[in-house]
């Protein structure tokens, strides 16, 4: 099973309409903001630093290229080849890999999973914007990629961000500018609830090391000028014995 054809067409046509440069998308935000954030709850449960960091969903690469610092090899996977070239464009160093991925699809994640072995998983975001159909499968195709050495770090939008978008989404003055293009293109953030991920993990083998809340920090602002701030959930988990 892959991914729906929908999903794919429109992160697709997102990525080849989105203006270019760091923060031009609204959760592209600055990595001392995002992956910083998420790395010093991360990293006390890795097993194995010397693991390939896989960027799952990595978009046009501004966290993916935060990570080489702190990492020996880093891969960016995403399933948009537009977000690829982009990430790959503004990394002409080739600090990081970059890997063409569908996570819902089995063999895919088997072939790379040959290829680079065990990895460790960052991934920020992924299953609220994916079809519901499509999420257990992705799961699953984590525990294919971190095996039995490596460990998962997924964030997610809490459910209580669903009002605060629906807010910024139906305000009279119509959706801020960054937010826009992405419900336009019929991506729908906030729709898994809370109580679905630790079934979806369950299901997919995995163990729960360590969990908790952090605000994900958005490039958007109202019009107030305030920073919009998401609550999210995350979890760090591992293949279980």
């Amino acid at each position: 099973m892959s991914v729906s054809s929908r999903y794919r067409e429109s992160w697709e046509g997102f990525w080849r309409e989105a203006p270019h440069g760091q923060g031009a998308v609204f959760w592209d935000s600055e990595p001392m903001l995002t992956a910083g954030l998420h790395l010093a709850v991360f990293e006390p449960h890795m097993a194995d630093f010397e693991l390939p960091l896989l960027d799952l969903g990595c978009g046009n690469g501004t966290q993916t290229r935060f990570l080489t610092d702190r990492f020996t090899r880093v891969i960016g996977a995403d399933l948009s080849p537009a977000a690829l070239d982009r990430a790959r464009r503004a990394d002409p160093e080739a600090a990081a890999e970059y890997e063409l991925l569908d996570c819902a699809e089995k063999t895919e994640v088997d072939e790379l999973h040959a290829k680079l072995g065990d990895t460790n998983v960052y991934m920020r975001g992924v299953l609220h914007q994916c079809d519901a159909d499509d999420r257990q499968t992705l799961v699953d195709g984590i525990a294919t990629l971190i095996g039995r050495r490596g460990r998962a770090f997924l964030v997610e939008l809490s459910q209580d961000a669903r009002p605060i978008l629906m807010d910024l989404a139906e305000s009279p003055e119509g959706p801020p500018p960054k937010l826009r293009p992405v419900l336009q293109h019929g991506i729908a953030p906030g729709e898994v609830a809370d109580s679905a991920v630790p079934v979806y993990l369950g299901a997919a083998g995995l163990e729960t090391l360590a969990s908790g809340e952090l605000p994900l920090t958005t490039t958007e602002y109202t019009s107030e000028g305030t920073r919009v701030v998401l609550p999210s959930k995350w979890v760090v988990v591992k293949r279980a014995d």
